[in-house]
Formats: structure tokens, sequence, C-alpha cells
């Protein structure tokens, strides 16, 4: 019998209204009263107040505290390691401004005992999100749709059916415990982007499947990215190192990831032409360096 005890899963860094936001709706989840949940949050140094407003407004949120340089990928794997100490039957990535409908985690429960009688035994279970005002896909499940570039990923928009996916982004992601039990946790060697997509790559490199779940579980806004677009009358010196920081260098169209943590997602999932995944998207910065700053 599949067990009900869940670990909620968060970090956040200096946007407490988001933060609470989110936790009001996790504690407003509609459940069947089997079902039960701890809520381990990381404060990434915040300054904000978030921390004490939350310990103020849920008391019950195991608060663990990071030193302001673990990003995305850094908070979660504490947070992680620290629920699979306690051994849950479940991990539930939540990003801290998403905000889930009342029935999305009963809804990603039924999914993962569906796919279980179904003979899926270890699979993970994604759940879209749209954007609050446009209500548009923002994040979910993705598949590699090219043939020729295993890291070329597209989005898998979700209707009323379970779909299989390759990975996800980790927005709202119901891991079950006997995939950690195979995959772990994150991987720090990716700072900020590009964890969760390996940990699903990984997952199905050992035999596990990835399935976004029936409809949209909440919402979620897009990144905003404005402050990190390439300057073209920065030096290219200066462009680089804006690339290599944590949160890379954003074009209007994609972001550029630190050069030594691309090379980690295509060298282990890239196959035999990785070096040419990994340096190909470099060739924008030299363009931009030399043609001009792209139009958004």
């Amino acid at each position: 019998m599949t067990g009900n005890r869940l670990a909620l899963l968060l970090t956040c860094y200096n946007r407490k209204p988001k933060t609470l936001a989110c936790l009001d709706a996790l504690f407003a989840q509609i459940l069947p009263p089997e079902v039960t949940f701890t809520v381990y949050l990381v404060d990434d140094g915040c300054t904000d107040g978030t921390a004490e407003a939350v310990g103020k407004e849920y008391p019950a949120v195991k608060i663990l505290q990071g030193n302001g340089n673990l990003f995305w990928t850094g908070g979660m794997a504490l947070a992680f390691r620290e629920a699979m100490a306690e051994d849950y039957d479940y991990y539930l990535w939540i990003n801290d401004d998403t905000l889930l409908y009342p029935e999305a985690i009963s809804n990603l429960l039924a999914t993962s005992h569906h796919l279980i009688e179904e003979g899926h035994l270890t699979s993970i279970v994604v759940g879209s999100t749209r954007d609050p005002e446009t209500g548009t896909f923002t994040y979910g499940g993705l598949v590699q749709h090219r043939w020729w570039h295993p890291l070329r990923l597209g989005k898998v928009i979700p209707n009323q059916t379970v779909q299989r996916c390759d990975t996800m982004a980790g927005n709202c992601v119901l891991i079950p415990r006997n995939v950690v039990q195979v995959v772990g946790n994150l991987d720090s060697a990716l700072t900020h982007y590009g964890a969760d997509l390996d940990y699903g790559l990984r997952a199905r490199s050992q035999g596990c499947t990835i399935w976004v779940a029936p409809g949209y579980v909440g919402t979620c806004s897009p990144n905003p990215s404005i402050n990190r677009y390439v300057n073209s009358e920065d030096s290219l010196g200066k462009q680089w190192q804006k690339m290599n920081q944590p949160k890379g260098l954003a074009l209007p169209d994609v972001t550029l990831f630190p050069i030594g943590e691309w090379k980690v997602l295509t060298q282990r999932h890239g196959g035999i032409f990785w070096p040419i995944y990994w340096l190909l998207p470099y060739r924008r910065l030299i363009k931009i360096f030399f043609f001009g700053k792209p139009q958004s």
C-alpha cells in the first residue's frame, strides 16, 4: 500500500510576500485525512524578515538557515537532505512563487497511485503551472523533441490525461521514496539552473519514468531576467564574467548558463557529441559582441 507522508520542500531569498502566499496555498490544501505533510523551508540569508514572518504565521514549518549563497539548487538540496533523513513516502518540490490550487497535492498523489497500479513503480509526477494573468503554460514537463540535440527541450502542455515526458522544470514535482532511493539528491555542481533538468534525466537513465499530471496544478509567473540582459557596449570579458555568475546571462529568448555548469549537463546527457552541444550556445555571445545587442 502506498504511504502518504509528504515532505514539502522550498527555498527562498528576500521575497517574503510570495513565500507567505505560497505557504498559504500549501496549508489550504484539501487532502484526505490519511495524508500528512511537513514543510521544509530554507531561508537562504533573507534580510526582509521572511523567517520571522513564517515562524509567526506557520510555526510548524521547519526553517533551515542558508548562508546566502545556496541559490535554488543548494537551498533545495539542503531541504531535500534534511527531509530524506526522516524517510518520507513522497517529496514535493515547490517554488516559493508557485501558488497551488486547493486540490493540487491530492491530484498529484492520485496520479502517482494510478501510475503505480499501472505498473510504473518508480515514477516522478510533474505538476504544470500557468501564468496567473494570461493563463498560458509557464512550467512543467519537458520532452526531447530534437533527435540531433538531446538537450533541446520542448514543453508538454497538460491535458486531461497523464502524459509521459523526459524531464521537468522543478516548480512543482512529486517524487516518491523509491525514486529518491535510486537517484538521490540534486547535484550541487549546478548552482541555480539545470539541476531539475539533470535530476529528471538522471532518473530516466536509471530506469525511472516521468509523467505530467492531468490539468494545471497552480499558477507561477515566468521569471523576469531583464537585469541580466547582455549589453553590447560591455567588453567581451565583462559579458563573459556576467555569464559565469550563478544566474547566467539572459538574452531575450534564452539564458546562457555558466560555462562549467553547462559542461556538466552536456557531458552527462549529450552523448558522443557533447563538446559540440557544450560550446554551441556561446557563439551567440561572440556574435553580440561584434554585431550588437539583439532586439527583445
